[in-house]
């Protein structure tokens, strides 16, 4: 509040400050709002004073004061791109006083229908920004034409950034709130609902390099060891981590996971290590971070590439030192916390761009892991999908689904950029659009099949000269490839390779041989049959 202001009003600034307390509670901003407009009463003269919050272009009415104030001013709404004098004050933060001349160009009485006020009469308008959000605008109207001063707009300019801010910090609470709530509610489900599924996953995959994968974190999870777990996204990252909580001796303790960037920067901070009472707007009591909260056992830094740099240091002593400070306190704390991160991000880059610490990464990525994507591991697809199957048949009630065979085959030539997430997603679609119990090739969605789809004037254009194009007989020989490499290089028999692609056992063998495809490499000649 500016000083002339506060000295020329000492009550205004003692009920100032205590809306300020009131904006760092938990009363919400609907008190905040009510008893706001009920100090404007006693600092600003008006008739009527309406508080409109913004949505979707739309200016909507959510509080209302003075002697002109009724039910239907409380319901009344605007649509912000037919009053320029409100979508000014929005693009220029600035409140304004409007005069009779102002009125008198035709601006538009933001009332009309509603209330029936004088042509002329003196109107302000405050706009409510904080940061890179404005939440709305605040009017007040007054039947006399006297313009409001300049000191009394500076006045209420202050109180709509006070309100502003306090807006601000509810949405950023409220955030924080649904992502404690989420957290809580995945973890439990997991826990209710997965059992010691989410190693099993990986334990029952076929492919080499998640069998590989599957006994490195076993033997890293017997000590508390940081790792890094890389892949691209919907690989199932956080699976992995929580695979290797159950396989520790903290299998016992707290798993405790925070998403880098799903988190306000501005809060991020607090999240990581608490705050006590008074640290900032909004810490109206002491709360402890997901350090603490982890104590004994794992914390998972998911996306951890998304980590603001300036809280990048603070997290490197936290692991070199095993203590930290919350948020507004000298205190020290200690934490025994065993540390996972996992991210998407390629962090060699991240660090050629000075966004990510060389000290951090090294800090963290003692025992890399890297989870493959789908594509590079097609031959787990049949258990992945009976797996995910029965995953979702507890959640949605639909047992005794299964994939047929041309199924496998068509989940098995796609690329699935999605990964583990995009599978289970398409799963599902095909399951609940599937009344019989098997889910054949013509049951999935692939959008990234669409996605590929060319145009019928790209189709029939001409080749580009120098195009490189591949012969019949090449097509014909990776696809056999890739369905040979899902079935273990199994010919015959149901779920073998000659049935995948509908032809005869004697067929494809002779196909094979013409196409110059031999035994796979690292497949037994028993596997074939």
């Amino acid at each position: 509040m500016p000083d002339e202001l506060m000295g020329r009003h000492p009550e205004v600034t003692h009920d100032a400050r205590e809306l300020v307390e009131l904006a760092t509670t938990e009363e919400g901003v609907a008190e905040l709002l009510r008893r706001g407009l009920d100090w404007l009463t006693r600092v600003v003269p008006f008739d009527l004073a309406t508080l409109f919050l913004l949505k979707e272009g739309k200016l909507e009415a959510v509080a209302a004061r003075g002697p002109l104030a009724n039910q239907a001013v409380r319901k009344h709404s605007l649509q912000l791109s037919d009053f320029p004098s409100l979508r000014q004050a929005l693009e220029t933060r600035r409140a304004r006083a409007f005069t009779e001349e102002d009125h008198a160009h035709g601006d538009g009485d933001p009332f009309d229908g509603v209330l029936d006020l004088p042509e002329g009469h003196a109107c302000m308008v405050v706009p409510l920004c904080a940061g890179e959000r404005c939440y709305g605008v605040l009017t007040l109207d007054r039947v006399q034409c006297e313009t409001y001063a300049q000191p009394v707009v500076d006045l209420v300019e202050v109180y709509g950034q006070m309100l502003a801010t306090a807006l601000q910090g509810a949405e950023q609470r409220a955030v924080v709130e649904r992502l404690h709530r989420q957290d809580h509610e995945h973890a439990k489900l997991l826990e209710s609902q997965l059992g010691g599924e989410s190693e099993g996953i990986l334990e029952t995959s076929l492919s080499p390099v998640m069998q590989d994968l599957a006994r490195r974190a076993r033997q890293v999870a017997e000590t508390d060891t940081p790792v890094l777990i890389t892949g691209e996204t919907g690989t199932g990252k956080e699976r992995l981590a929580r695979a290797i909580h159950r396989w520790s001796p903290r299998a016992d303790q707290p798993f405790v996971s925070l998403n880098c960037a799903a988190i306000p920067a501005g809060l991020l901070e607090s999240e990581l290590f608490g705050h006590v009472k008074g640290a900032f707007t909004g810490a109206n009591r002491d709360r402890a971070g997901r350090f603490q909260m982890a104590h004994g056992g794992t914390l998972l830094l998911d996306e951890i590439g998304e980590l603001p740099v300036e809280l990048q240091a603070k997290l490197l002593r936290a692991l070199q030192e095993k203590t930290f400070e919350p948020v507004g306190s000298d205190k020290t704390v200690k934490a025994d916390v065993r540390i996972l991160a996992a991210t998407h991000v390629d962090l060699h880059q991240a660090i050629a761009q000075k966004r990510f610490r060389e000290d951090l990464f090294y800090r963290l990525s003692v025992f890399p892991l890297r989870l493959p994507p789908l594509r590079e591991r097609r031959e787990d697809l049949p258990q992945l999908a009976a797996f995910l199957l029965e995953e979702q048949a507890r959640r949605i009630g639909r047992r005794g689904i299964r994939v047929s065979t041309s199924g496998l085959a068509r989940l098995a030539a796609y690329d699935w950029p999605g990964n583990l997430r995009e599978l289970a997603n398409a799963l599902e679609r095909a399951t609940i659009l599937t009344s019989g119990p098997e889910l054949s090739s013509q049951s999935f969605d692939l959008p990234g099949e669409r996605a590929r789809v060319t145009p019928v004037e790209e189709t029939a254009a001409p080749l580009q000269a120098g195009a490189k194009v591949l012969t019949l007989a090449a097509v014909q020989r990776e696809h056999i490839l890739r369905v040979l490499t899902l079935t273990r290089g199994r010919v015959y028999g149901d779920g073998g390779a000659a049935a995948l692609l509908g032809l005869k056992p004697s067929t494809l063998q002779s196909r094979m041989k013409k196409l110059g495809i031999a035994r796979l490499e690292g497949f037994s000649a028993a596997d074939e049959v």
